[in-house]
């Protein structure tokens, strides 16, 4: 089989290539780690609804937050939280307000619906579609496959480009390219014949070296990581942000996309670069979430009742006063200063300010 020259790629030669994939011991140990705790998460996750519902909030905050910021955002977890508690009143001035208000939206569709979003071009579309809604820039290509060409580049510290770091799929080739790959990874889930986290992390290497839409593409490859993983089974997903591991680990995560991507359409696809960084994130998020929820059950079981509601609310919110506080539990002040005093000597909270303008986040 001949491979095309310049912008071409062949789906047939995809599938075969898929036997590259080494699965080393450091894979497959990275699997049944991750699978564990995928079996493990009932009882894991067995605290009071608000409770999960609390770390799923602070979890999404650090998506949105995390993954606008990898494609260049600004905007920190803090300001994020305060954007989307005060969108009734506040209009979307900037690019990244309006990019962090869209992928809020996008994956709150994600986390409430994944069981009826099926794997299509069409709803692949309509997420784009939906994560770009409010990017002023981004109205004339939402939610259709790109017309230009979007190969990525390098720039210097200038701004100014350097050279070409990968040639992406042609306009002309994309449609067809992506017809393909939706149909490999149905195929793929239907047949079982790979391990399904292997197919999701080929989906996401080709996904972007395919780089189907004008933009959007790096955080719609996040969000249909995020649908692809809860289809699987990987229910725990929404309680802990991959988006934020990736984010910390950002030099490691464009290496080793551009180290498979440049092989892809060779004879022999390297698929490891980026198939270890992939599991090696999901266990990363593994590990964290695993700490979260034994430090809820050691933290909660021991508090009282005040206490647990000062956490809660300040979970639920970023931060909290004492006024608020009293709102919430009817107690008196001094009651609550007390249990605030407590609270940040157990290092549970970090305390601002003094005075009538304290106030308190989580540490």
């Amino acid at each position: 089989m001949q491979l095309d020259n310049g912008c071409k790629w062949v789906y047939y030669w995809f599938m075969l290539r898929t036997d590259t994939i080494q699965i080393t011991p450091e894979i497959l140990s990275l699997i049944a780690r991750i699978d564990e705790f995928k079996g493990a998460w009932r009882a894991l996750g067995a605290l009071a609804p608000d409770r999960l519902s609390a770390l799923r909030r602070v979890a999404t905050i650090e998506s949105i937050g995390s993954s606008t910021r990898i494609e260049g955002s600004k905007l920190s977890d803090r300001e994020v939280e305060q954007l989307l508690s005060n969108l009734e009143i506040k209009s979307l001035a900037t690019r990244d307000e309006q990019e962090a208000v869209g992928y809020a939206e996008v994956m709150d569709l994600v986390f409430s619906s994944w069981q009826d979003i099926p794997f299509t071009e069409n709803h692949i579309k309509q997420l784009h579609q939906i994560l770009l809604r409010y990017s002023e820039k981004d109205t004339w290509h939402r939610g259709n496959y790109k017309i230009n060409s979007n190969s990525v580049a390098a720039f210097d510290e200038t701004g100014a480009q350097i050279g070409i770091e990968f040639q992406t799929a042609s306009p002309f080739d994309t449609p067809r390219l992506m017809t393909e790959l939706v149909a490999w990874v149905n195929q793929e889930r239907d047949t079982a014949r790979l391990h399904p986290l292997l197919i999701i992390a080929l989906c996401v290497v080709v996904f972007l070296e395919i780089h189907p839409f004008q933009d959007g593409n790096g955080r719609l490859s996040r969000v249909l990581t995020t649908l692809l993983l809860l289809q699987a089974g990987y229910v725990y997903v929404p309680y802990s942000s991959l988006e934020s591991v990736i984010e910390q680990s950002k030099e490691a995560y464009y290496q080793t996309l551009r180290q498979t991507q440049g092989t892809i359409r060779t004879e022999s696809p390297d698929w490891q670069p980026w198939l270890v960084f992939f599991l090696r994130s999901l266990a990363k998020q593994v590990r964290r979430l695993e700490k979260k929820v034994e430090r809820e059950k050691i933290v909660l079981a021991a508090m009282p009742e005040l206490q647990l509601q000062i956490v809660e609310f300040a979970r639920e919110h970023g931060r909290v006063t004492i006024g608020e506080a009293i709102k919430l539990t009817r107690a008196s002040r001094n009651t609550l200063k007390q249990h605030f005093r407590a609270l940040v000597e157990r290092g549970t909270l970090n305390q601002h300010g003094s005075g009538r303008g304290v106030w308190y986040d989580l540490r």
